[in-house]
């Protein structure tokens, strides 16, 4: 088995989309016309970004075009953060520091000790696969810290009313924040291999590599996620214990919104 998909089998699978969308109406959950958009427009989004990078990771062209990718994936992800997150001031400025400390920390180790070749092939489904689940675990973080600082306002003003400096009144409340982000993926790395083969391995195995080599590229890929994640929430975190404070030591009132993703 060669792993190539055509395109008459992936119409032959879009017949589990029509399951989901089946299952979506027996159980009068009202998400089939969600459930088709979703399928429609990823098909649409991946073609597209499938195009765009076969032209930037061409052995041909210069890594810039693939540093410049990656370079916009750190600040789309940025922005998205955000969308979800308007209620915390100058979150902006500062999910863009730690996606950026993620990308430097990530692939410095990668590509300075040689991990990877630094080709286009690699630069950007790497960096991709650190902005994309930073980006999650980040939201989750703030909005967490939101959910915290707006939850426990008052525990936190008395802490500051014993005296403790700003950073001290909140560490405990930002240490729960980022503990939250992050417990996800480390029991989903302590899984991996037994519970359920990740999409890298997956993808590697069907294309008819051998099983150890895709291995190997998974286990890399999982540190790659998980020091990702630990890098860009506690960078956050660190930036919010300034940010909800004004110069005075007084607790920035926070107002809890819902989801915009919802």
């Amino acid at each position: 088995m060669n792993g190539d998909v055509t395109w008459v089998g992936l119409a032959a699978s879009l017949a589990l989309v029509a399951v989901a969308v089946a299952l979506s109406r027996l159980m009068a959950l009202r998400l089939e016309r969600e459930m088709a958009w979703a399928a429609a427009r990823a098909l649409v989004q991946l073609v597209l970004v499938g195009w765009a990078l076969g032209l930037v990771i061409d052995p041909s062209r210069p890594v810039v075009l693939a540093w410049a990718w990656a370079a916009a994936m750190v600040a789309y992800a940025a922005v998205v953060v955000r969308r979800r997150t308007p209620e915390i001031p100058g979150i902006l400025p500062l999910a863009l520091v730690a996606f950026t400390a993620a990308a430097v920390v990530t692939l410095g180790v990668l590509f300075g000790l040689r991990v990877f070749p630094l080709e286009g092939r690699t630069l950007v489904p790497l960096a991709g696969m650190m902005v994309g689940n930073a980006m999650s675990a980040t939201v989750v973080a703030a909005r967490r810290v939101v959910e915290l600082g707006t939850d426990r306002r008052r525990e936190i003003e008395a802490r500051l009313a014993l005296g403790l400096a700003s950073r001290r009144a909140i560490r405990p409340y930002l240490a729960a924040a980022v503990r939250t982000a992050l417990i996800p993926q480390i029991e989903t790395t302590k899984a991996v291999g037994l519970v359920f083969l990740p999409g890298a391995m997956t993808g590697l195995i069907l294309a008819g590599v051998d099983p150890l080599d895709a291995v190997l590229v998974q286990a890399v890929v999982m540190y790659v996620v998980l020091g990702s994640l630990a890098t860009t929430t506690t960078v956050v975190a660190l930036g919010l214990s300034r940010r909800l404070f004004t110069p005075d030591q007084r607790l920035v009132p926070l107002t809890r919104v819902a989801d915009p993703a919802a």
